[in-house]
């Protein structure tokens, strides 16, 4: 390569168009270390960074779309003339890929050459303003703090009678009374939001957090999970059916959205959660409790909870008397399942003032 008043020669202008149109018309290319995308899409040549605004994802993996790149890891897109940012319905926020830096290109006597000296400069990207869940997590003062989190799946629209739901408002109901703890209840029926799209899957570097779909999506929901997790609760009680012998779909729903949570850890050695005890409340017409709980435990376990002795509360029918209309009855008018419950929930704010410290109490 040569240079001459500024512009670098890049090689033939036939020659690189061959090979781009040959390699999906996308390369890489490093100059004065800059990694820059060299494109040749509508009979026409680009040149941009090769690297997102987002997460650094590389774009010459991405898929050329109109006169645009998409970005291999979370679907932004860039204009590969000018670097900027391109809406689609991926992204509510019209402007929220800023835009990437882009470099000049002419061609002369048959070469192709750049400008590295004058490029469009980069535009930070923006973001989703709801997400300030992404902040560090600091515990404010005040009592200890109890969430009952229901993962029952069903219509808003026509509820049904929910036997872990039960349980879990009605020991809520028992601690608000008793004055001493702040409680919330929090159903993910009665939240919107996408499943978990796999990023983790493309890099783990590309599972961030906040989770990128609640960055880009206005709409997400799953940001009231997060804030209740990292930054509310002191207790967490879990209730779950049982669907064929396993948790609830919108129980692993929320678990593998959760994955932006505990991928902290291994990515920067960031543990979101902390002095946080979790406790389930599992009820079903069908047995399996055991694999059930132990799914949970160890899941909770791997995001920072910590769990009291007897860390569950459990009834089932079992598999041979699946009588659901008698299930729903017994358990709502089992004194001994909602008296257990309660007993789960304070051994779980035991738990909780024992990690928070006596210091901390102190000052509650």
């Amino acid at each position: 390569m040569q240079t001459h008043d500024s512009w670098t020669t890049l090689g033939s202008a036939i020659s690189l168009k061959e090979e781009l149109l040959q390699n999906g018309s996308l390369k890489e290319i490093l100059l004065s270390e800059k990694r820059i995308l060299l494109s040749f899409v509508d009979e026409q040549f680009g040149a941009i960074d090769a690297r997102c605004n987002h997460m650094g994802a590389p774009l010459v993996k991405g898929k050329v779309k109109n006169s645009g790149v998409e970005c291999p890891w979370h679907y932004w897109q860039f204009d590969l003339k000018n670097g900027k940012s391109l809406n689609n319905s991926f992204q509510p926020l019209a402007s929220c890929g800023g835009a990437v830096a882009s470099y000049p290109l002419k061609i002369e006597n048959g070469d192709l050459f750049i400008q590295l000296e004058a490029p469009i400069e980069r535009i930070k990207p923006t973001y989703n303003p709801g997400p300030a869940v992404g902040r560090e997590p600091q515990r404010s003062p005040g009592k200890i703090r109890v969430l009952g989190l229901s993962t029952t799946a069903m219509d808003k629209n026509h509820p049904r009678f929910s036997t872990s739901e039960n349980l879990l408002k009605s020991t809520l109901q028992a601690l608000q009374t008793e004055g001493q703890v702040e409680t919330q209840f929090l159903a993910l029926s009665d939240l919107n939001f996408r499943a978990c799209e796999g990023f983790y899957s493309k890099s783990e570097k590309a599972c961030t957090w906040p989770c990128s779909i609640t960055k880009m999506d206005p709409q997400d929901q799953m940001v009231q999970v997060y804030e209740a997790l990292v930054h509310w609760a002191d207790v967490v009680l879990v209730g779950t059916p049982i669907r064929w012998g396993a948790a609830s779909s919108l129980y692993y729903k929320m678990a593998e959205r959760l994955n932006a949570v505990q991928n902290q850890i291994t990515l920067r050695d960031r543990v979101l959660i902390k002095n946080k005890v979790a406790a389930f409340v599992i009820t079903g017409g069908q047995d399996n409790i055991q694999a059930v709980a132990g799914q949970m435990l160890t899941f909770f376990g791997e995001l920072g909870f910590t769990s009291p002795p007897f860390p569950f509360v459990a009834h089932s029918l079992g598999w041979s008397s699946e009588d659901m209309e008698r299930n729903t009855d017994y358990v709502r008018q089992s004194s001994g399942l909602h008296e257990q419950t309660v007993a789960l929930a304070k051994r779980s704010i035991q738990l909780s003032q024992q990690l928070l410290g006596s210091e901390t109490l102190k000052s509650l």
